[in-house]
């Protein structure tokens, strides 16, 4: 344990499970320092919201200059740029004391390439010595390949497995115990000491074998003891795909949220858009009408490109399996990866491959086959075989190094590049979601949630993070687009043409990106919008990239993007135009964070998000949060007056449902479920309605249609029961049937519990 470490322990105590948490991205650099300090100075204000943990971004030393702590080169220390140990165990001391608990994001994958690399000593280490290294088995390096040494960035192609594509962080082997032990033991003596209360683990899918390290990892967690309450929370930053769930022999309490992100989101999105919206995109871009030719052409240039010294280094290990090169065997192993369905399939070298990856790989292989030709099936199989484990060439290596390229092909394929390429509704291309997917029904959403309750009821949910390519409100302003498809087309027609006939300089498919960037982020400065553009631009790799830039062409779109923000009519007509969707966009916005922090599993909020949240990609949504702002608003509401606005709003939403899920934990947690609430009458489809314990959440979808039918005219919802209050409003309510009309008043959510029940 590192002299880094306060000795104190903190004293065990009874706890509830965790109800809540609020995300904070710490920051060591000058120019806008968020240390522990600071984060501690937050501890009255984060327990008046309502929330159970404090969630924090990596904590460990990172590389100088670091914006966001994954950059790690020192696993035996916390952070000096963040405050180092001292300060750590006074912020973890403050918030116990105002009854918060800490829950720390830990990187398990890689660390970083600093410069100087003597920044990282075990790097350095190998740096100077190679292969015989005692540090040597810490990294994941293809000796062969560098010629006994590591390359570093700029010096040549890497072939050590970096995290993703980024050159500057490398590989660590977690499934050695010495590197286990070594690169946690400082994190799991904070928990020991009661410092840290759980863990979220950055990635899992990049590891060697996810289950395993889990598996290691809860064992190694120091017992809670009998009066400290339950186990230590532990979850995972796994996306899943479309059908895809979670692993269920995974030692864990579920994911960091992305799948309820998407599910929440689309239930706010009108089914009846999708066409007019698409036959508008295909014409305004010349774009295909579907996602998958998009998303496949994205996951084949990530693998030509990107990922090349990754897909090199699994061909030679398909080499060295076969007994020779076999350019047959190495098209189909690539039709493969760019074909798999998920992230990555869960064979572990040595058991058998169990029934979900055998349906992943068997579904990738039916997709592979559409793009090769018939004499090259049979080598397809050979390739699946191998993948799975079976057969008399069954090779650990081939089956593992698989895995951990299907990973990082998916997130940089899709995520980093396809959905950049793709924008028929930019709400819906966000981490873990599928922009082909264009709305969520009720059915599936209220399915969704049954099985979280039942199967992961302390999974958390979210609808912002700091990996979220757009905040929560901005993508609930998009979504009312898809309920006036006409009026938008028609503004997005008089923007492009504003200037005459003239051609944007900017590619079709990013220049309506731009349009609906400005409207859901509204009001933007230049500033912001062009960093925006940047990474778009980069990340869609068309016509440049981030290895490869075209400045004229980068000149050429910002400068357009300037002209814009700089016409003063443009400007006052974008203006009037987002006026006319913020009354939808404001029951938008209440209505999916009353979802999201009332259905089953931990809602996190991050940070800022109590407010309205119109950030786009990072770094735009690591800004510092104006504190003071948020305890003064909140200072205004528990005095009882009412909201003033939006944000007030919000923030009554955020604060009351936390503060309800906090004192009544058995409503809201184990063993409670998730019961749909029957609604009833001409606008039924527009009430969301769900019983959680003793409480019942109620949000208004789809406002403008509600609107051009006419309003609520005579819906009810079915309680149950007489006496009912609203905790948003204090509103008193009889029933047992509700009319919606009254229900929903004052705000377009609502929140009701039992008249006699406690404030």
């Amino acid at each position: 344990m590192s002299d880094d470490v306060p000795p104190e322990r903190v004293p065990p105590e009874q706890t509830a499970p965790p109800s809540g948490t609020y995300r904070l991205q710490l920051r060591g650099t000058p120019d806008g320092r968020f240390g522990f300090d600071e984060a501690a100075a937050l501890a009255p204000y984060l327990a008046a919201l309502g929330v159970s943990h404090v969630y924090l971004s990596p904590i460990l030393q990172a590389a100088p200059g670091s914006t966001h702590g994954y950059d790690v080169v020192d696993h035996s220390k916390l952070s000096d740029e963040l405050g180092g140990g001292e300060a750590f165990g006074a912020m973890a001391q403050r918030f116990r004391a105002h009854g918060l608990r800490v829950l720390v994001d830990i990187v398990p994958n890689h660390m970083a390439v600093p410069v100087p690399p003597d920044l990282n000593l075990p790097l350095n280490a190998v740096l100077a010595e190679g292969p015989s290294s005692p540090y040597a088995k810490w990294f994941d390096v293809d000796w062969d390949a560098g010629g006994g040494r590591i390359v570093l960035p700029g010096q040549g192609e890497p072939n050590y497995r970096r995290f993703f594509d980024i050159s500057g962080l490398i590989g660590l082997r977690q499934e050695d115990p010495e590197v286990f032990e070594r690169t946690h033991a400082l994190l799991l003596g904070l928990v020991g000491q009661g410092l840290v209360d759980g863990l979220r683990v950055d990635h899992p899918d990049g590891l060697a074998e996810p289950r395993g390290y889990l598996r290691r990892l809860a064992d190694a967690l120091p017992d809670p003891g009998p009066d400290a309450g339950p186990d230590h929370w532990l979850l995972v930053e796994k996306i899943t795909e479309g059908e895809e769930r979670l692993p269920v022999d995974w030692p864990c309490a579920g994911t960091t949220g992305y799948d309820s992100l998407g599910m929440i989101g689309g239930l706010f999105v009108d089914p009846a858009g999708e066409k007019p919206l698409t036959d508008l995109y295909v014409a305004l871009t010349g774009g295909p009408a579907g996602f998958e030719e998009v998303e496949r052409d994205a996951r084949l240039h990530a693998a030509t490109h990107g990922m090349k010294p990754e897909m090199d280094r699994l061909m030679r290990v398909l080499t060295r399996v076969v007994g020779r090169r076999d350019p047959d065997l190495e098209r189909a192993l690539r039709e493969l990866l760019v074909a798999m369905p998920v992230y990555r399939a869960y064979v572990v070298p040595g058991e058998d491959p169990p029934p979900q990856a055998v349906g992943v790989l068997n579904e990738a292989a039916q997709r592979a086959r559409g793009h090769l030709p018939e004499d090259l099936h049979p080598a397809l199989e050979t390739v699946v075989d191998l993948a799975l484990g079976r057969g008399e060439k069954s090779d650990p290596e081939f089956i593992v190094r698989f895995q951990q390229t299907s990973a990082p092909l998916a997130a940089k394929g899709v995520e980093d590049t396809a959905f950049y390429r793709w924008n028929r509704m930019a709400a819906l291309n966000e981490v873990g979601g599928d922009p082909g997917r264009f709305s969520v029904s009720q059915v599936d959403f209220h399915a969704h949630c049954i099985r979280l309750a039942r199967d992961w009821p302390s999974t958390m949910t979210t609808l912002s993070t700091h990996d979220t390519k757009r905040q929560e409100d901005v993508r609930a302003r998009l979504a009312v687009l898809s309920e006036l498809p006409e009026e938008w087309a028609d503004a997005v027609n008089r923007w492009r043409s504003w200037w005459g006939p003239a051609e944007s300089p900017m590619e079709p498919d990013l220049e309506y990106l731009l349009w609906q960037t400005l409207v859901g982020a509204w009001p933007i400065t230049p500033d912001r919008l062009q960093e925006f553009l940047v990474k778009a631009m980069r990340e869609a790799k068309t016509r440049t990239s981030w290895a490869d830039q075209d400045p004229a062409y980068e000149n050429g779109a910002l400068g357009y993007a300037r002209r814009v923000l700089e016409d003063p009519d443009l400007v006052t007509d974008v203006t009037a135009f987002v006026a006319r969707l913020d009354p939808y966009a404001r029951v938008n916005a209440l209505g999916q964070k009353l979802v999201q922090l009332a259905m089953p599993g931990v809602p996190d909020v991050y940070q800022g998000c109590e407010l309205t949240g119109l950030a786009l990609v990072d770094p735009d949504n690591r800004r510092p949060v104006d504190y003071g702002r948020r305890r003064e608003r909140l200072h205004r509401l528990d005095t009882g007056r009412p909201p003033k606005d939006v944000d007030d709003e919000k923030l009554l939403v955020t604060s009351r449902t936390l503060r309800l899920r906090r004192s009544h934990p058995r409503w809201f947690g184990p063993p409670a479920g998730h019961e749909p609430i029957p609604v009833a009458g001409p606008a039924a489809d527009h009430v969301v309605a769900f019983r959680r314990g003793g409480a019942v959440a109620l949000a208004t979808r789809l406002p403008a249609g509600l609107e051009r039918r006419g309003g609520w005219d005579g819906t009810e919802v079915d309680v149950g029961r007489q006496g009912w209050r609203d905790v948003l409003t204090g509103v008193t309510h009889w029933g047992p049937r509700l009319d919606a009309a009254a229900v929903f008043a004052h705000l377009p959510v609502a929140l009701i519990v039992p008249r006699e029940i406690d404030r």
